[in-house]
């Protein structure tokens, strides 16, 4: 006889957290790992709902629907602080060639930083749930994706299956890479096939792709959308280098000659941060009246707050969770560098607060409407910010102070994003709101730890800012503080790119900037492999239909990512124990 199950369905439930902690921290690693080479994070909740169900159901033979998405929201809220860490925490190893003491900051610090922030951007968002998600309808299409896996049970054990059938495919052909495959070719260097260099076709041309199924496996999940991210190194080095090599000046040839490396540090970086910078400014002016609306919401929330008892959480132990992470706030900015006065850490961590909550509420409404989050671009304002409020310190304890407090605000930005994404999927399969903060509030702890010691792995194994792991948004962060420290700052490209992304984003298409932008500053070789996966998306689309990709070509793709990334977190982990076995 089956079992017959009385009462309510486990929600909130330890194997939910155990699990969601488990798989939180495996996708936090994946996600994190190809941040670093591609420069920008997706969001793990699908993820974490197709291999809940492959532990919940497959191995512990659980099938409550709610208890699963108790499980991704924690999972997707460890893996948060993948994208606000790996966004900012970078650039001070970037840095530290050209700046005495400045990898030796409190790791500690550090961590207790962004978990404060998480629960500040937490408590800022979580009241405005009714008028985004109830009152304002907003589509949320990660959250709707993720509460159709969370729907069909047996579909996700299928998904699961394939997911890790790609995953181990990924990883074998990543472990071949990275050990064999410079030995194939004298085209094949630093894990990119330079056919460019076969075909004889002009260096500025930079036709090379980088050997990696991750890459490829992430372009299949942007699909169309990710056009605008080739688009933008395809404009670079196939219109603006060839014109630039007809045309140029003395300067501009002497650039051209030496190869698509200088080319893009010194003339498409710039531009593509301005870019960045210039489509967060517009998200800004756009989004004023959804500001509005949403003190309006939480004035509303405070009036009607119905206690511990309802579904809601208590408006009054989230503005507990803003008082509180306010004041930690201001204490860690004091104990960031020795000369921090405590004028200048408050002055810090109140500009803070607000642009958490600016800043919050905007990529929250662009991710509920289009799926794109100009996060790449609040973490440079903010950090900005912070840099020119922390001025009056030595440079090296202005970049620590800075980035220590701008990692904290990135990290809460991105919870907020990724809170009403999860809340959306919890409004389809009727979840309690009020359970999934408290899931939510229960993975932000990991994230941090987790991301922090990930960093410290891949750059002792690879070097970040290197060939192996660019970390584009952490170039962009450092290149921006040099430039405001060292007063150096190339404002003509810097504003160039700057007008175009504004105009991007005040004509409604503030996600084609961002992604344009990224596409100038990224190296070619991933921007060419990534378009692969966009096409094949679009091959899929048109002639497999939307169920086999839902169903087949989705799962695939995320096991792509987790599977090469697990490897090359492993393989950097035995360099670092061989360092230090060799160092004794």
């Amino acid at each position: 006889m089956p079992q017959i199950h009385k009462g309510p369905y486990p929600e909130l439930t330890w194997t939910g957290v155990i699990v969601g902690w488990i798989l939180g921290a495996i996708i936090a690693t994946s996600i994190g790992y190809a941040a670093l080479i591609l420069g920008f994070s997706i969001e793990g909740s699908e993820l974490a709902a197709i291999l809940g169900w492959g532990i919940l159901r497959g191995l512990l033979r659980r099938t409550s629907i709610v208890e699963n998405n108790i499980n991704q929201s924690i999972a997707s809220a460890v893996n948060a602080a993948s994208s606000g860490m790996m966004f900012s925490v970078p650039a001070l190893f970037i840095l530290s060639g050209e700046y005495e003491n400045l990898t030796d900051f409190n790791r500690a610090l550090m961590i207790f930083g962004c978990v404060v922030g998480a629960i500040v951007g937490l408590s800022f968002v979580i009241p405005l749930r009714k008028q985004m998600i109830d009152f304002n309808r907003l589509a949320y299409p990660g959250g709707i994706a993720t509460a159709a896996i969370l729907k069909s049970p047996g579909a996700g054990m299928r998904k699961a299956m394939f997911m890790l059938g790609a995953a181990a495919f990924s990883g074998a052909v990543h472990f071949w890479v990275l050990k064999y495959s410079g030995g194939v070719s004298e085209h094949i260097s630093h894990e990119e096939l330079h056919l460019g260099d076969m075909l004889g076709l002009p260096s500025y041309l930079n036709v090379a792709f980088y050997l990696s199924v991750m890459t490829i496996g992430v372009g299949f999940l942007s699909g169309k959308s990710g056009l605008w991210f080739g688009a933008g190194g395809f404009l670079c080095y196939w219109f603006l280098a060839p014109l630039l090599a007809q045309f140029g000046g003395e300067e501009v040839l002497g650039l051209v000659e030496e190869g698509p490396g200088p080319l893009r540090s010194t003339l498409f970086r710039p531009s593509g941060i301005g870019m960045l910078i210039g489509a967060a400014v517009g998200s800004i002016v756009f989004a004023a009246p959804m500001i509005k609306s949403a003190i309006q919401s939480m004035q509303k929330a405070a009036k009607d707050d119905s206690g511990a008892g309802g579904d809601e959480m208590p408006i009054r132990q989230l503005y507990l969770g803003v008082g509180i992470g306010s004041i930690l706030l201001i204490v860690v900015g004091y104990l960031t560098v020795p000369d921090m006065t405590l004028g200048t850490a408050a002055a810090m961590a109140v500009v803070g607060i607000l642009w958490i909550w600016i800043a919050g509420v905007i990529v929250a409404e662009c991710v509920g409407r289009t799926n794109w989050s100009p996060l790449s671009g609040m973490t440079l304002i903010a950090v900005t910010i912070m840099t020119f409020l922390a001025s009056g310190l030595t440079d090296t304890q202005t970049i620590v102070a800075s980035v220590m407090l701008g990692a904290a605000i990135c990290v809460a930005i991105s919870q907020a994003s990724d809170m009403m994404l999860d809340l959306k999927a919890g409004y389809l399969v009727g979840a309690k709101p009020r359970m999934q903060a408290y899931g939510q509030y229960l993975g932000t702890w990991l994230g941090p730890i987790v991301v922090m010691g990930l960093i410290m792995v891949l750059h002792e194994a690879y070097g970040l800012g290197s060939e192996k792991l660019p970390a584009p948004q952490g170039q962009a962060l450092a290149s921006m503080i040099q430039g405001i420290v060292g007063g150096d700052v190339p404002t003509y490209r810097y504003g160039s790119g700057a007008g175009l992304g504004l105009l991007f984003a005040l004509s409604g298409f503030g996600g084609i900037g961002v992604l344009v932008g990224l596409g100038f500053y990224m190296p070619f070789a991933i921007v060419l492999t990534y378009t692969i996966g966009n096409f094949l998306r679009l091959g899929a689309d048109r002639f497999m239909g939307n169920k086999w990709v839902e169903d087949v070509g989705i799962p695939l793709s995320a096991g792509l990512i987790v599977g090469e990334a697990l490897v090359g977190v492993g393989n950097a982990m035995v360099i670092v124990a061989s360092n230090i076995g060799g160092a004794q």
